[in-house]
This record gives C-alpha cells, sequence and structure tokens, in this order.
C-alpha cells in the first residue's frame, strides 16, 4: 500500500471503542478494518507474521487474462488470486474474479475507463477448500496463502500471508494491485499492501475500489476514527488539507477550484472538518466519499485523482 499508517493511539482506547482486547506488548500494526455497514476504521492490531515465501521465483501457476487491452506498459494491471480454492474450484474462483471486476465497472472511473486495465486471474490451488474461521471461530484449513477470517480476533478482518500472494502475483506479466479473494461468502475483507475480500460475497467488491483509491491515487482515508486534534502539517493526499475552504480560496490552494460545486457523492464541494485519521484540525473535501464509507461514489476531488492516475499510466 502507497501510503503510510499512523501508529500513535493507544491499544486501551481502541479496546474501549471497539471491543477488541487491549494488546500485549510487541510489535504492532495498523489495518482497515470494514463493516457491513459501511464503516471504515484503523485497528492496532498484533504485527502478522509473514513467513518468507520458499521461492526464489514466482511459484508456477496458470495465468488467465479476464481481460487484456493493450501492453502492460501501458495499462494498469490488476491481479486476482485466490485462497482455498481446490483444483476443481478453479472455475469458482474464475467466477468469482469476474464478478468483482463486474462490479467494479459499474463505478466510477471503472465504467469509463475499463478499457485502461488488464486484469489477470492467477490460478492458486489450495490443498483444502476454504479459508480459516469460517463460518467460525476455530476451523483451520490447509491453504496457499494462508487466509483466514477473525485475524487479531477481528471477525470480518480476513487477513493473507501478503509474500505468498505477491509471489504468485507474480507469475502476471505485470502487478500495480493484487487482490486476493477468499472462497468464502462471508462478508470481509482487509486494506494492504495485499487487498482482500471474499471472493463469494458481492458486497465486499466495495473494498477493492477503496483499495484502488490508495493505491491508484494515493489518496487519504476520509474517516475520522481513533485520533483527536491533526498538528501536523500540510498533507501530501490531495483529498486532505489543513486549510479551511476561505483559506484554499484565497491562497489558490488543492481542491479551491472545485469550492461550491455539486460532487458525485452528494452536496458540494467545501471542507468537512475530520479526516486522515483524526477528528479535528484537518479537513476533507465532502460529506461522505468512499474514502470515508463503502457503497459511495468517489467525490470530484478523489475522481478526478483516479483519472490522472489511469492517464498517467495509459498515455
Amino acid at each position: 500500500m502507497r501510503r503510510v499508517l499512523y501508529a500513535m493511539a493507544s491499544a486501551l482506547l481502541i479496546s474501549t471503542l471497539t471491543g477488541i482486547p487491549a494488546l500485549a506488548s510487541g510489535p504492532t500494526e495498523w489495518v482497515e478494518v470494514f463493516s457491513e455497514d459501511g464503516t471504515i476504521q484503523q485497528v492496532k492490531v498484533p504485527k502478522r507474521d509473514q513467513p518468507r515465501t520458499a521461492f526464489a521465483v514466482p511459484p508456477p501457476a496458470n495465468v488467465v487474462a479476464l481481460q487484456q487491452t493493450g501492453p502492460s506498459e501501458q495499462r494498469f494491471d490488476l491481479v486476482f488470486v485466490g485462497d482455498g480454492y481446490t483444483s476443481s474450484e478453479l472455475g469458482t474462483f474464475h467466477a468469482h474474479a469476474a464478478e468483482k471486476w463486474a462490479f467494479l465497472q459499474t463505478v466510477e472511473p471503472f465504467r469509463t475507463y475499463r478499457n485502461s486495465f488488464n486484469v489477470w486471474m492467477v490460478d492458486v490451488v489450495s490443498p483444502q477448500s476454504g479459508v480459516d474461521n469460517d463460518p467460525t471461530q476455530g476451523i483451520s484449513r490447509n491453504t496457499a496463502l494462508g487466509m483466514g477470517f477473525w485475524c487479531a480476533n477481528t471477525e470480518r478482518l480476513l487477513c493473507v500471508n501478503e509474500n505468498a500472494a505477491r509471489a504468485y502475483a507474480a507469475n502476471a506479466p505485470q502487478a500495480d494491485q493484487v487482490l486476493a479473494l477468499a472462497n468464502s461468502t462471508k462478508y470481509g475483507g482487509a486494506g494492504g499492501g495485499v487487498a482482500t475480500a471474499s471472493g463469494g460475497n458481492t458486497s465486499s467488491g466495495w473494498v477493492a475500489v477503496h483499495e484502488l483509491g490508495h493505491s491508484m491515487a494515493g489518496l487519504a482515508d476520509e474517516y475520522d476514527y481513533p485520533y483527536g486534534r491533526y498538528a501536523g502539517g500540510e498533507p501530501y493526499e490531495a483529498n486532505v488539507s489543513v486549510y479551511p475552504a476561505a483559506t484554499q480560496q484565497y491562497y489558490h490552494l488543492k481542491w479551491y477550484r472545485y469550492l461550491g460545486q455539486p460532487t458525485p457523492d452528494g452536496g458540494v464541494i467545501g471542507t468537512y472538518e475530520g479526516a486522515r485519521y483524526y477528528r479535528y484540525g484537518i479537513y476533507r473535501p465532502s460529506e461522505n466519499s468512499l474514502m470515508r464509507s463503502l457503497g459511495r461514489p468517489f467525490n470530484s476531488i478523489g475522481l478526478d485523482a483516479m483519472i490522472s492516475a489511469i492517464r498517467a499510466k495509459t498515455g
């Protein structure tokens, strides 16, 4: 993931607000957790062990082009890898990947720029069907990518061995973004260097769209959990700013040209306090865009940043 995750909140605060037990001492990391109601939050969890892959080269796996519209040097390459799909279930994996790509194409800018993408499916074969802790805790399955729910004692947090996922994805001609699909109908997902989603759950497609906002356009999260007041400098991301509307307008900063204009996610562009994990002292361009809640369109700033990223890659 091409963004910095900020790790300053206490484990006690997270335990109080989320019901997740306070963490013992030791290495930790922040991950995005996606709820069924569309809300997103950063949760601090024990740092996940990412065993090194045993392969010096990508483990052999068949690659199927779901869509190929041009050379990878001039396209954005999205790579699906699957976990918990046995050799007899690769058709199911292909169907799940196709459904996720079809869903992406219902959301702008993917609808308009669908032909700017190559989409690959890497046939990762697992010894057993399904993933860990599905449908309940305590279920363990032998799979190629080690995916499982209840990661860090959080039910909907769907983790993956990112090293293994990237190793398999390297079979594709290029991988600008890797999305790991679990052979499951349970809602879940996670953000990170490799985004995860439930292959058989249609609602989890929004996870992929949100994560592409980060990886493609470098967009910041616009939700305001879990910190209080932001006291840093002007962020580099296009969709967050420490400057209110009047200051942006006067000095021609950030999204001043958009102020007062309608935005696809509803309302008009302004400066709405609360963004980038802070409640105060930092602003987002709209009330509630996709970078704040799943199931929403990108706001105008995010949408234009996505289009610019696509055009920069495709020429």
